[in-house]
């Protein structure tokens, strides 16, 4: 295969966040952070990354990735592979690599000798009870210490000295647990000069894997293979951070910044394996997080399974007893099986703890169903329903979840120790949440029963608080006066906007770096106060086209116009937010003047002749790349019909060799101005497909008036048609 074939192998149906990854370069930006939110296809970045380095020239050898499991890291080898067959990179787990370093020879000498070694070390899994008797022996308190931490650096010197023979002792004997493995290779690297020199000279890259499940023992590991070099290539994400009771430290992405100042964060957000529906509530739970590190999930699943395609939201379902909740389960499985054609294996029920997987697992056995069982050494694997606890379903993923037990002291569980301690399990429960949400492909269900037999009684239980992440639906009826509801939509929505101006503000002046993030955020969370206070429920259909749109290039909105609803309507429908050609007289309107700025809206005077050339000006001479929404109709239609599009959007579009993304609306006119009534209302926004210009101007030369109106015009009408 050609070089020029192999780099369009590897970049191949990669968005732009992915592409960005890939071809990340090190030398002129620093380390890399990724914050890959769920589904985001982390693993094919990473195993890209390697291809893509090689194809540029590093020596396969000189790159180490890591990971936390052996399958993980088969997985990665064997992808990487298929592009580069004879690559030998060191694809290894944190402890394979620190055993590693003790068994090699460094002049003459294994690293086990160096590191103080009588014998050749051995991981043991049977030290425990030595272990707590030989602290009992020297009057140290069992809870103050597990055996993990034996070797850890940063205990007090008192307690080292104490700790002292017991350290020889396993020095003399070899019998180490696996995390003497990480302590020790550590050790050795930062106080081994020749060592360091030797293991650094051979690995230029460093790929880390779920960097947010490293603990302190694993980062100082991969800092002293690291040392100065900016050749850090970690992916993570810190809301799936939920091993913090193995002794993770989702402190290490929360402080990547600071730990390497010149570094660089770069956010996965396409997530392609949940219908939008689920991903609402996945972004529910996060709201209040730092600005800096908040992602949103963005729906880039293309099926066109019909269950898919329904995007059905997130259900509730509360149950007086387990008997009844199950007879729901089972003929909700029976339902979707026979309607849908899935197999018993499309199916999950997700719990919080392992005792209560054997309860699911009886009662589906009860009703002639089969559960999933692994294949061993003796029986093969049985396809069936998977019974999971939400830690053992975390990078898998299921097209219906049955989500148990989401009530207080199950979802979340019951944290106990101090208020700092209980603050911290409970930030972990929501995370493992998180987790549990982001499993469901097409359908997901929550369960809460009020009473069940749990520890040996029968308990009663409270709501999750979980639960108040989902939306709640628009009600169907109210019988409030229209010009009541108008007057009051009116001042609520001006109120939001007033209160919302001194906040921007004291971002603009103090926090700038974070005013973007700040202004994307609130105008999104401000449009769904508006439909919510309209009482209007937004559909919108085929977001996935969304993925298939280059941002790091010029876009081109362009939408049907029907209310002053419309723009509000196009900003949930991106999930993001971008500014808009607006005519010059909105700029004597306050308030809305001054959010339009905020927008880095385009004002167009019509009544000037050189306004097309201005603008064109404006844009080029610009540092931010445009991205744009316009009404190509110039006024909106009372009747729901397309209008005629003008060219003059086109014409920047072909000149910018933009994307242009078409929105089609239907039914906003109803949210006001044909407003006949109080009760609910439905729009529906449609994304259609993006027409890329500059692909279309690969082949020939594009007339925006003749080619691109009709093309993207016609688009309008099909979808206006059905």
């Amino acid at each position: 295969m050609e070089r020029e074939e192999m780099e369009k192998e590897i970049l191949k149906g990669l968005n732009s966040d992915q592409r960005n990854a890939v071809l990340y370069d090190h030398a002129q930006n620093g380390p890399l952070m990724i914050l890959a939110a769920a589904g985001s296809g982390k693993t094919a970045v990473l195993t890209r990354r390697i291809q893509w380095r090689v194809l540029q020239g590093v020596k396969p050898e000189s790159i180490l990735a890591l990971t936390f499991t052996a399958k993980a890291a088969q997985e990665m080898r064997e992808r990487v592979q298929k592009l580069f067959p004879d690559a030998d990179i060191r694809l290894s787990t944190f402890h394979s690599l620190a055993y590693s370093i003790l068994r090699e020879k460094f002049n003459g000498k294994f690293g086990w000798e160096l590191a103080g070694f009588q014998k050749v070390p051995k991981p043991v899994s049977e030290e425990s009870e030595y272990f707590a008797c030989a602290l009992s022996e020297r009057r140290i308190a069992a809870r103050k210490l597990s055996r993990e931490e034996l070797f850890n650096p940063r205990l007090s010197h008192k307690l080292v000295r104490k700790l002292k023979p017991i350290q020889e002792s396993v020095l003399q004997s070899g019998n180490i647990v696996f995390e003497d493995l990480i302590y020790l290779s550590t050790d050795l690297l930062q106080n081994n000069a020749q060592v360091k020199q030797e293991i650094q000279q051979r690995f230029q890259e460093i790929l880390v894997d779920e960097y947010q499940d490293i603990n302190q023992s694993q980062y100082l590991l991969v800092r002293a293979i690291l040392g100065d070099r900016p050749h850090l290539f970690a992916v993570g994400d810190d809301d799936q951070a939920i091993y913090g009771f193995r002794g993770a430290d989702i402190g290490n992405i929360l402080r990547f910044r600071r730990d390497f100042p010149h570094s660089q964060l770069l956010r996965l957000e396409w997530n392609y394996r949940s219908v939008p529906q689920v991903l609402y509530l996945a972004n529910n739970i996060f709201k209040e997080k730092p600005l800096l590190l908040r992602k949103t999930l963005r729906a880039g699943n293309h099926s066109q399974n019909p269950l898919f395609l329904e995007n059905r939201r997130p259900e509730i379902w509360e149950s007086d007893n387990p008997q009844i909740e199950m007879l729901r389960i089972v003929a909700k499985i029976r339902e979707l099986r026979t309607a849908y054609d899935l197999e018993f294996s499309h199916f999950a029920i997700l719990v919080r703890y392992n005792r209560q997987r054997l309860y699911y697992e009886e009662a589906l056995a009860d009703f002639s169903i089969p559960t999933f069982r692994e294949a061993e050494e003796d029986s093969p694997e049985i396809p069936g329903v998977h019974v999971e606890t939400v830690h053992g379903s975390k990078g898998l993923q299921y097209t219906v979840v049955f989500y148990a037990g989401l009530a207080e002291r199950l979802t979340p569980g019951e944290c106990e120790g101090t208020r700092k301690q209980r603050k911290r399990q409970l930030e972990e429960e929501k995370r493992l949440f998180y987790v549990g949400v982001t499993r469901a492909e097409a359908v997901l269900i929550l369960l809460y029963c009020k009473k069940r037999f749990w520890k040996g009684r029968l308990s009663e239980f409270k709501p999750s608080r979980f639960l108040c992440y989902l939306d709640r639906p628009v009600l169907e009826k109210s019988p409030m006066p229209l010009f009541l509801f108008k007057i009051r939509c009116v001042l609520l929505i001006l109120s939001y906007m007033i209160f919302a101006t001194p906040r921007f503000l004291f971002r603009r002046f103090l926090m700038k770096k974070t005013v973007d993030a700040w202004v994307d955020f609130h105008v999104q969370d401000f449009a769904k106060y508006c439909f919510k206070v309209l009482r209007v429920q937004i559909d919108i259909a085929n977001q996935s086209a969304l993925s298939r749109v280059d941002w790091n290039r010029p876009v081109f909105v362009v939408g049907n116009h029907q209310s002053y609803f419309d723009i509000p309507i196009v900003f949930l429908s991106l999930g993001r937010t971008i500014g808009f050609f607006a005519k010059k007289e909105l700029t004597y309107i306050p308030f809305l003047n001054f959010w339009m700025k905020a927008l880095h809206c385009i004002f167009v005077d019509r009544q000037n002749s050189k306004t097309g050339k201005i603008i064109k000006e404006r844009i080029e001479n610009s540092k931010e790349t445009v991205h744009v929404f316009v009404f190509p109709e110039g006024t909106r239609s009372k009747d729901g019909t397309v209008k005629p599009f003008k060219s003059g959007a086109f014409r920047l579009a072909s000149d910018l060799n933009a994307t242009i993304l078409p929105i089609y609306i239907e039914g906003s006119r109803e949210t006001w101005e044909s407003r006949k009534n109080t009760d609910k209302v439905i729009v529906k926004s449609t994304i259609l497909e993006p027409v890329d210009v500059k692909v279309l101007a690969e082949d020939h030369p594009v007339n925006p008036k003749t080619e691109l109106v009709p093309l993207v015009y016609e688009q309008f009408l099909r979808a206006k048609n059905g």
